[in-house]
């Protein structure tokens, strides 16, 4: 069989972009090489694209960028399907069979990389462009999320800052204390829990830096609980996780450290407990119109009610993520697990 080739493309003008190379290695030390022809393209924090020829190990120390890289990109046309490469000898290109953005947050997670993937009719290992933006969008994706049946936090949106009066009688009406968080961000940048007024103009004026709209929402008693889907028209399921945090966020650092926080997988709950979150998490994926895969979270209350958190259509591929972890809990190895993935690409 002949070999398909793949362009991982990592890195990315974005806050998480240690996370994306530390993903991106995972994946290219995984993936089945006797299977796959790899194409890694490079993004540096400056936006600027490459293809790197190097080995794994400059990815996952960030030392790509010292090795043979040459100005490339993904072309929209659809006739070169694949990248271009600005090289000394003139322009060549490469034709690839599908695109893996293995990027975390803004500019990769958000649709944007997915846009340029369909406007050149690459299939992606992923979810799409209006997916992808959905699911990023905290606060439409809570909203369809609702119509699908399934528990929101209450919440307001602001588009503006406003005054000081206003800003607490928001705050009062959903009760202290609150999340104030920016509408669209990954890892929980930009995101503070306000206990009493005094803090809120503060934490508003911190999550405008990270977006144009802030979310305050309502804190919703318990514990986050997560599940692993994927696929299109048939769907996998993993084992349900469980966060046990020691402070008031599960921040960046705790999420890729954890030196407080537990994750455990599987979650501590019932087997009907756990059928629930995975029916939940079922119908938050179908509902945002996720494909290929994606990590639902939730939360689970004392009283076993399952509030939507987040959805992330590119969730982490490090050696302690979540994800392959709540696979690996079904019997899906991280090489298996990226087949599977490959394959549902390539589904219509």
């Amino acid at each position: 069989m002949d070999k398909k080739t793949i362009a991982i493309i990592f890195g990315g003008c974005s806050p998480e972009y240690p996370v994306s190379l530390e993903s991106s290695h995972s994946v290219i030390v995984n993936i089945d090489r006797d299977k796959y022809e790899l194409i890694l393209l490079g993004i540096t924090r400056g936006g600027e694209w490459f293809r790197y020829y190097g080995g794994p190990e400059g990815v996952e120390n960030d030392t790509w960028r010292e090795g043979k890289c040459v100005p490339a990109l993904i072309s929209p046309d659809r006739e070169v399907h694949g990248i271009v490469e600005f090289g000394e000898n003139g322009v060549v290109t490469t034709r690839i069979d599908a695109a893996f953005p293995v990027m975390h947050g803004k500019n990769g997670e958000d649709g944007t990389i997915q846009g340029l993937c369909e406007m050149a009719g690459i299939p992606i290992i992923g979810c799409g462009a209006l997916c992808s933006a959905l699911c990023m969008d905290k606060d439409r994706a809570h909203k369809l999320a609702a119509l699908a049946g399934v528990d929101v936090p209450r919440a307001v949106v602001l588009r503006s800052m406003p005054g000081e009066a206003e800003l607490r009688s928001v705050a009062a009406a959903l009760g202290y204390p609150v999340f104030v968080k920016p509408v669209r961000a990954g890892s929980s940048f930009g995101i503070t829990k306000v206990s009493a007024e005094s803090a809120l103009m503060s934490a508003v004026s911190f999550a405008f830096r990270y977006d144009r709209e802030v979310i305050i929402e309502e804190t919703i008693d318990g514990n986050e609980v997560g599940c692993a889907v994927m696929g299109n028209d048939e769907l996998i399921i993993g084992r349900a996780d469980e966060i046990e945090i020691f402070g008031d966020i599960f921040d960046y650092e705790e999420k890729y450290t954890l030196k407080t926080a537990k994750i455990h997988m599987p979650a501590r709950v019932d087997s009907s407990t756990e059928e629930r979150i995975k029916a939940a998490a079922a119908t938050i994926y179908r509902a945002l119109g996720c494909r290929v895969m994606a990590r639902v979270d939730m939360f689970l209350t004392p009283e076993g009610r399952i509030v939507f958190n987040e959805v992330n259509t590119i969730p982490g591929f490090t050696p302690h993520s979540r994800f392959p972890n709540m696979m690996k809990g079904i019997g899906l190895g991280f090489p298996a697990l990226l087949d599977h993935l490959v394959e549902y690409a390539f589904e219509g």
